[in-house]
């Protein structure tokens, strides 16, 4: 085969990798390489079209942007398009970029550059018609993208109206997920007995993406602007800062990272500063972005089909890597549900070491066709719960067989059942040991009655030597019983005594945390405590309406119909009995019951660590949620309060400082939830 033909083959190939990769990212939310996989296909096919222009096509990737807008939604036309970034993945290629803009204006022009944090959201572009929210889109191609205004509208960060605004105003920025926020809706799904989501981008990519406002309300998205689009009746902006000045006195949230150098040695150090500490903020960033700062050199340079030429990505080294899956397992859950896992050689990424990784169910296994003794891609950032991107299909094994899911239980050896619809499968055998066991681990777990001293191992145990079989036997165990089964070289009777006493402090558990540890499916924290308060103890709630349950603002039909469901079961009610019998209060609510919405329609951002009156920060959010008030994991403009535990962060306070918000300290908060008015 000639060079001609092999490099015409190769970009053809090219183009339909990277165009199914832009349809699995941008059109599903369901990214199917790393980043850098998609990179360095993208990068492959402009040096091919570089080399060879009789090769480029009109349609091909390198010349546009993302991919076609959803059939879900309306479709938008971008007045001012919205374009993607040329990327940088080293030094050697931003000094590239730099000399280049030297070459376009000459040595002796004088020019600055702005850098800013390279969100990892979804990129929208909001517009204001004589102050008005008209219109929010997503990015789509670059050209049309998606209408998601009702959806955008839930955001707290983004106002509905801005005053002395410009005729038409048209923002773009990144619609993203706090960390914080991500792991409270993770913990939410753990205690639902729920799959958990796989990181903050396609978490918010996917909340933003939905039909129904209401779902995308109660993930609690943020927003940063950073760029203009199409504004009339403005005034004449020259630079990156006068922009961002307009930004902020509109009220529009601006990521106060942001700095301007004239020596281009300090943007490295800005970017090499944030390739650092790119785990520091509430936000996950994935690069820098570069720009020229001054606007009317911006419009000298121009763009090229797919970039503007005066911005480049400083792209962060990837927090994905290569690493041999072993093993397929499936664990199984308090709720039965049958969970496959990858076994994996451990392999260091996102700042820790990887050995397991979620594979969710039966059909991502299937989807992302996943086989023992695969080179699989494996991403995690920070704390975020490590995934298995997929398979290197090109180091795949000869000999390797497809993954099948197994017909029988792991632990109890009895059939696994799954329904039509439901992606998940089941071991319905209340006998299952590992149900047991999950179940009563959850039970005692912090977020449940906090049983301290009853770990896994623990509960294995007493599992295996039939001592107990559900949550309610643990408060018949004796000493005589602990003692037999636990005895080991590090365990003594004083050990046992105190398991003991921390099983009898459990009996005075709180109602809500009582519902959590019975695992009633849906039912997450504030959502407990809004049930407990509502009817005051286990007997009320077992006997309610499915009506009254969902009538309780918070509390949906979904829910409601799980809470009804729980109790009618023979086998839970048979727990809840013996729990009673065994002398656990089922009526603990701390506070009132019915508590007066003084809250309402009010946001208190709870930040750094509480040791008073409250414990955790949960039980503080809890405690204004019960009064009608929202606890979001960010502050913005529309915040109340934001209230400051120990080693709280300094993000938070600067952004509350900026915007005028009022920061108290527990006392303050004491007051206010007692008033619902400030100090």
């Amino acid at each position: 085969m000639s060079e001609s033909d092999s490099d015409h083959d190769r970009a053809v190939e090219l183009r339909a990798q990277i165009r199914a990769h832009n349809e699995a990212y941008h059109g599903r939310d369901v990214p199917t390489v790393p980043d850098s996989t998609y990179d360095e296909l993208l990068r492959q096919l402009e040096e091919i079209e570089t080399r060879r222009p009789d090769l480029t096509t009109a349609d091909s990737p390198t010349r546009s942007v993302g991919n076609a807008p959803s059939e879900l939604f309306s479709a938008v036309e971008h007045r001012v398009p919205m374009m993607s970034l040329d990327n940088a993945m080293n030094l050697d290629e931003l000094n590239a970029w730099h000399e280049r803009i030297i070459k376009s204006f000459g040595e002796n022009e004088t020019y600055g550059f702005v850098c800013e944090l390279k969100f990892d959201g979804l990129a929208v572009s909001l517009r204001y018609e004589n102050g008005d929210l008209v219109q929010a889109a997503t990015r789509g191609n670059g050209r049309i993208g998606e209408d998601v205004t009702l959806n955008v509208k839930t955001i707290n960060d983004i106002p509905h109206r801005l005053e002395n605004a410009p005729a038409v105003l048209e923002v773009r920025g990144e619609v993203y997920l706090s960390i914080s926020r991500f792991e409270e809706l993770n913990t939410e799904q753990i205690d639902k007995g729920d799959p958990t989501y796989a990181n903050p981008r396609n978490t918010a990519a996917g909340s933003l993406r939905q039909k129904d406002p209401s779902v995308t309300a109660a993930r609690q998205l943020s927003f940063w602007c950073y760029q203009l689009g199409e504004v009339v009746g403005g005034p004449e902006l020259q630079s990156s800062e006068q922009t961002f000045e307009l930004l902020e006195r509109l009220g529009l949230p601006v990521n106060p990272e942001v700095e301007e150098f004239s020596d281009f040695t300090e943007v490295w150090r800005f970017c090499e500063s944030w390739m650092v500490n790119r785990h520091t903020p509430d936000y996950e960033i994935d690069g820098v972005v570069v720009k020229v700062a001054d606007l009317a050199q911006r419009e000298i340079l121009g763009s090229t089909s797919r970039a503007p030429r005066w911005a480049i990505a400083f792209k962060f080294p990837p927090e994905e890597t290569t690493t041999r899956l072993t093993a397929i397992r499936v664990s199984i859950g308090r709720t039965g549900r049958a969970t496959p896992f990858a076994v994996l050689e451990p392999v260091f990424v996102g700042g820790s070491t990887v050995g397991m990784a979620t594979l969710h169910n039966e059909d991502q296994v299937s989807a992302k066709d996943v086989r023992p003794g695969d080179t699989v891609i494996v991403r995690k950032a920070g704390d975020v719960i490590p995934e298995v991107v997929g398979p290197v299909l090109a180091e795949r094994p000869t000999t390797s067989m497809q993954w099948v899911f197994p017909t029988v239980c792991p632990s109890c050896e009895e059939n696994l059942e799954r329904s039509e619809g439901d992606a998940n499968t089941y071991c319905i055998n209340r006998r299952c040991p590992a149900r047991i066991e999950t179940g009563i681990s959850h039970f005692a777990s912090r977020n449940a009655l906090d049983i301290e001293g009853l770990g896994e191992r623990t509960v294995g145990l007493l599992v295996e030597e039939g001592l107990v079989e559900d949550a309610g036997d643990l408060f018949a165990l004796t000493k005589e019983q602990l003692l037999t089964v636990l005895v080991s070289d590090v365990t003594n009777e004083t050990l046992v005594n105190n398991l003991l006493t921390a099983i009898d402090q459990a009996r005075e558990c709180l109602l809500p945390n009582l519902l959590i540890g019975l695992g009633v499916e849906h039912l997450g924290p504030s959502t407990a405590e809004l049930l407990a308060r509502r009817f005051g103890d286990i007997e009320t709630i077992s006997t309610a309406e499915i009506t009254e349950i969902a009538a309780i603002d918070g509390i949906g039909p979904v829910i409601a119909q799980s809470v009804k469901d729980f109790f009618s079961d023979a086998h839970h009610r048979a727990v809840v009995d013996k729990l009673r019998t065994n002398g656990v209060r089922l009526d603990l609510v701390e506070g009132e019951v019915d508590l007066p919405q003084i809250l309402a329609g009010r946001s208190v951002v709870v930040t750094g660590s509480l040791d008073g009156w409250f414990t955790t920060r949960d039980e503080a959010k809890q405690a204004i949620v019960a009064r009608g008030g929202k606890s979001p994991g960010s502050v913005s403009k529309s915040t109340y309060a934001l209230v400051v535990g120990a080693d709280a962060g300094q993000t938070k306070l600067d952004k509350a400082t900026d915007l005028g918000v009022p920061t108290l300290g527990e006392a303050g908060l004491r007051q206010l939830l007692a008033t619902g008015q400030l100090p």
